[in-house]
């Protein structure tokens, strides 16, 4: 099993750790609704060095990442990051990454922890013919500290004074120092939330830690484990690999079609993609159930006249709406927002509708 640099932290901490990607990592503190609730009205702090994360670089970089992934990076600027999609051939998705383009020659991809040897291993095999392009593997170098919330930016200001922040645009990143270290912060997140992720190397992640919650102490701050991260993405509706999205979802049917770019041409996946943009047959909708029942992933989607029309995608109850809420994958016909649907739990059909996403308004675009 793998540790984080902020392990220590979390034992010390009394968190309850779990194995998540091959790593122990915390998936609570004081608790999830506790933790839910900081960074919808204050602010969260989160380890997630977990996470792959790699380097291409090149002359032909992005010529490679073009022919690898759906977005369009040439879109993208320096100093910016961009949400994309790997695809197999026949359209399933290989992962859902943040690729941060460093200059013309430099990009940096962050990747899903239970992904990560499986990504390195498809970008290895694809760039291989590919000279003027380079891949190296980071994970083990360095940490991913997220900040979420409300009062992530005043934190932040704090332990930052003499960078302007306010300037820092959605999707947007800065190079700065911490330590003698240099680090990157940048305006993402998986929350919905106003903040930050920030990429440092493994012995600057405890201090940054320590001083983010001092700093942070009279904002309210608490640390946040997976298990509220995973309800706080659930509110905002964003797809989870293994979830919303895996090899055998095509993304124009994942609510996704937004990061597939047809009209840049050839890469891998975009010939399935065309197939299914022609007669798509299914989507991903939100849903809410009546009472206090948990949805959860795999259960049976019905309509009315009790034909089955797809699954469950992700489930809980929501510590905002305080209500239970999920994600599923039903046929097209039936993703209309107020659409009376019957999920089976447990051999109980229980009354839902289909609600439109995200459940909650985010506090940034």
């Amino acid at each position: 099993m793998k540790k984080t640099a902020l392990y220590s932290w979390h034992e010390k901490a009394g968190a309850k750790i779990i194995d998540f990607g091959g790593f122990l990592m915390p998936v609570q503190y004081a608790g999830i609704i506790a933790e839910h609730m900081a960074v919808r009205n204050a602010a969260g702090l989160f380890d997630v060095s977990h996470m792959g994360n790699f380097y291409v670089r090149g002359p032909r970089a992005l010529e490679f990442l073009q022919g690898v992934t759906t977005n369009d990076l040439s879109r993208a600027p320096s100093g910016t990051a961009q949400y994309n999609l790997m695809l197999y051939p026949n359209g399933g998705i290989v992962d859902d990454l943040i690729i941060y383009i460093v200059d013309s020659e430099t990009f940096f991809l962050i990747v899903n922890a239970s992904n990560t040897e499986k990504d390195f291993s498809w970008l290895k095999e694809h760039i291989a013919s590919c000279n003027g392009a380079e891949l190296e593997d980071h994970t083990e170098k360095l940490s991913l500290i997220a900040l979420q919330g409300p009062a992530a930016m005043k934190i932040l200001g704090g332990v930052f004074p003499s960078l302007d922040f306010a300037s820092l645009g959605s999707f947007q990143f800065c190079k700065t120092f911490y330590k003698g270290e240099e680090i990157m912060i940048a305006r993402t997140g998986y929350t919905g939330e106003a903040g930050v992720e920030i990429c440092l190397p493994n012995p600057s992640a405890l201090p940054l830690w320590e001083e983010l919650m001092e700093t942070g102490r009279d904002c309210g701050i608490q640390p946040v484990g997976l298990g509220a991260r995973d309800t706080l993405r659930l509110e905002m509706g964003y797809s989870l690999y293994g979830h919303e999205i895996d090899q055998d979802t095509n993304p124009l049917e994942a609510r996704l079609k937004w990061v597939v770019k047809m009209e840049k041409g050839h890469f891998i996946g975009r010939e399935a993609c065309l197939q299914v943009e022609m007669n798509p047959k299914m989507g991903v909708a939100g849903f809410s159930l009546e009472g206090r029942v948990l949805p959860r992933q795999h259960f049976r989607v019905y309509n009315t006249d009790r034909q089955e029309i797809g699954t469950v995608c992700s489930g809980t109850l929501s510590p905002t709406l305080q209500e239970p809420v999920g994600t599923c994958s039903i046929f097209r016909e039936y993703l209309q927002p107020g659409t009376p649907i019957l999920v089976e739990v447990r051999g109980t059909y229980h009354n839902g509708v289909i609600r439109n996403l995200p459940f909650v308004k985010p506090s940034q675009g």
